[in-house]
C-alpha cells in the first residue's frame, strides 16, 4: 500500500494514499486495534449531520465564510450519499472515552473533501471543527442518532407489531383456551384476551419511549470543553440547533444544562433502561409462542407457528421456532447492552463522561435488534400463527380448575374436592360436579362455559 506523510501537533506519520483522513485519525487505528469494530453507521451520519448543521450556523453568525460553509456542506452531503461511506471512518469503538478520535476522524475526511471545493485548505479544527468540542460533539451525535433511530426505525417497529397483534387477536376471538398461572392449568382466556395483553405490553413501551425522545432531542452542543461553551459564538446552540433540525425534520433544542449533558449520561442510560423493557416483553411474547407452539405431540400444541426452515441436521421433519427464538436472544443482548450502558454512566468523572463511544455503539445496537426482530416476530410468526382447535378443547373440557366457577354456589371446600377427584379419576369437571352436588346437568353446563368464564364477574 502507497502512503503518505502527515502532521499533526505529536509530529509526521504515515497515512495511506487514497485516504480521506489524517494523521489523528492514523493514530487511533494505530492505538486501538482492539475490536475491529467501527461505531455504527447511524451515529457516523448524525456526526456529519452535526457538521453540516455547525457549518451552517458559524456562516450565519460570520463565524466562517459563506465559502468555507459551502464547501463544508458540500462535504458533508457527498460522505451522506456515499454507499461506502464507512471505509472512511475506520476509528475502533473501544479508543478514548470522549470520542475524540472519531469526531477527529470526522473533522479530516470532511476537511479533506471540502478543500476540493473551496480550492484552499480547509483545516479540520480550526473550520469543520470551529465552535466546538469532542465534548460537547460526541454526547450530541449520541442523542441525534438514537432519536433518527427511534422515530425512523424502532418506533414504526413497535406500531407494527403491536398492530399485527392487534388484528390477529380479534381474528382469534373466538377460541377460548386454558390458562395457566406459574406454568399449571388456571381458568380459561380467550386468545384475544392474550394477544391484546401483549399490545398493551407494546404500547407501554410505546409511551414511554416517546416520553424519553422528548429527552433526547435536548443536546449537548454548545457547550463545547466543559459545559461553559468557550470558543463557541454566544448565539451557537440556538443557531446550530434550528439548523440541525432544518437538516433532519427532528426538532433539536439546545440542553437546559451543558454541564450535565457533557458531564455525564443520564438520557442515554434512561433510555437504555426502557430499551431493556421492551426487550424484556419480547421475550416475555417469544416465550408464550414457543410454550403455545410446542409439541406437536408431547408439548402443548396450542398453536402452530409457520414452518422457515428445517429444525435438526439429524431429526427429519423437526420445525423449530425460530423467529421466537430468535428474539429471545435478542432480548438477552439488549439486556446485556443495557449492563454495559449503565456502567458507562457511572463513568461521568467531573466534567465529561469517558465511556461515550462504548455508550453510543451499545444504544444504536440495542435499538437496530430491536427494530429488526420486531418487525420479524410480527411478520413471520404472529401474522402467520394457525390455531390448533381441537387440542384447545381437549385440555379445556376436562380443566379441573373450572370447578371455580362453583365456588359461590357450593364453596371453595367442595369444590376443591371436586376438582381433586376429576384430576384423579381423569374426567371431566362436570360430570363429577353432576354426582357431587344437586345442580342439574344444564345448570353446570352453563356455569362452567369456559367461553362465558373469560368475561370475568359471579
Amino acid at each position: 500500500m502507497s502512503m503518505r506523510i502527515e502532521k499533526d501537533s505529536m509530529g509526521e506519520l504515515e497515512v495511506p494514499e487514497k485516504a480521506l483522513y489524517g494523521a489523528q485519525t492514523q493514530r487511533a487505528i494505530n492505538n486501538f486495534p482492539i475490536s475491529d469494530e467501527p461505531l455504527p453507521e447511524a451515529f457516523i451520519r448524525s456526526l456529519i449531520l452535526i457538521k453540516a448543521a455547525a457549518a451552517r450556523a458559524n456562516e450565519a453568525l460570520e463565524c466562517i465564510t459563506p465559502k468555507m460553509s459551502k464547501a463544508i456542506q458540500q462535504a458533508c452531503d457527498e460522505l451522506l450519499s456515499a454507499d461506502d461511506l464507512m471505509q472512511h471512518f475506520p476509528v475502533d469503538v473501544f479508543q478514548t472515552g470522549s470520542g475524540t478520535s472519531s469526531n477527529m476522524n470526522a473533522n479530516e475526511v470532511i476537511a479533506t473533501l471540502a478543500s476540493a471545493y473551496h480550492g484552499s485548505a480547509v483545516n479540520p479544527n480550526d473550520h469543520v471543527n470551529y465552535g466546538q468540542s469532542s465534548n460537547d460533539v460526541i454526547p450530541s451525535a449520541i442523542h441525534v442518532s438514537a432519536t433518527l433511530e427511534l422515530t425512523g426505525h424502532l418506533l414504526p417497529a413497535l406500531e407494527h407489531l403491536k398492530d399485527a397483534i392487534l388484528e390477529k387477536g380479534t381474528a382469534l376471538a373466538g377460541y377460548t383456551k386454558t390458562g395457566r398461572t406459574h406454568l399449571m392449568d388456571a381458568m380459561p382466556v380467550r386468545l384475544d384476551q392474550t394477544f391484546h395483553a401483549w399490545a398493551a405490553q407494546l404500547q407501554d413501551n410505546i409511551d414511554n419511549l416517546t416520553y424519553l425522545e422528548n429527552k433526547t432531542t435536548q443536546l449537548a452542543q454548545g457547550g463545547t470543553a466543559v459545559g461553559t461553551g468557550i470558543n463557541a459564538h454566544p448565539d451557537f446552540a440556538i443557531k446550530f440547533a434550528k439548523e440541525l433540525s432544518d437538516l433532519t425534520k427532528v426538532t433539536f433544542v439546545p440542553g437546559k444544562n451543558f454541564f450535565a449533558l457533557i458531564g455525564s449520561q443520564d438520557t442515554a442510560v434512561a433510555l437504555s433502561g426502557q430499551l431493556k423493557a421492551v426487550a424484556v416483553t419480547y421475550m416475555k411474547i417469544a416465550n408464550d409462542l414457543r410454550w403455545m407452539n410446542s409439541g406437536p405431540l408431547a408439548g402443548l400444541g396450542e398453536i402452530t407457528l409457520q414452518a422457515l426452515q428445517p429444525g435438526s441436521s439429524i431429526m427429519p421433519g423437526k420445525v423449530n421456532p425460530v423467529i421466537p427464538e430468535a428474539t429471545a436472544m435478542v432480548a438477552a443482548q439488549v439486556i446485556g447492552n443495557d449492563a454495559a450502558i449503565t456502567i458507562g454512566g457511572q463513568s461521568g468523572n467531573f466534567e465529561l463522561n469517558v465511556m461515550l463511544p462504548m455508550m453510543a455503539k451499545n444504544l444504536l445496537n440495542s435499538i437496530k435488534l430491536l427494530a429488526n426482530s420486531g418487525h420479524l416476530l410480527a411478520d413471520n410468526a404472529i401474522a402467520t400463527l394457525t390455531v390448533n382447535e381441537d387440542k384447545l378443547n381437549q385440555a379445556l373440557h376436562r380443566n379441573p380448575i373450572l370447578v371455580t366457577a362453583l365456588n359461590p354456589i357450593i364453596g371453595y371446600g367442595k369444590a376443591a374436592e371436586i376438582a381433586k377427584k376429576a384430576y384423579k379419576e381423569g374426567r371431566p369437571v362436570v360430570d363429577v360436579a353432576e354426582e357431587e352436588t344437586n345442580l342439574s346437568r344444564d345448570e353446570l353446563l352453563a356455569l362452567l362455559d369456559p367461553a362465558k368464564l373469560t368475561h370475568g364477574g359471579v
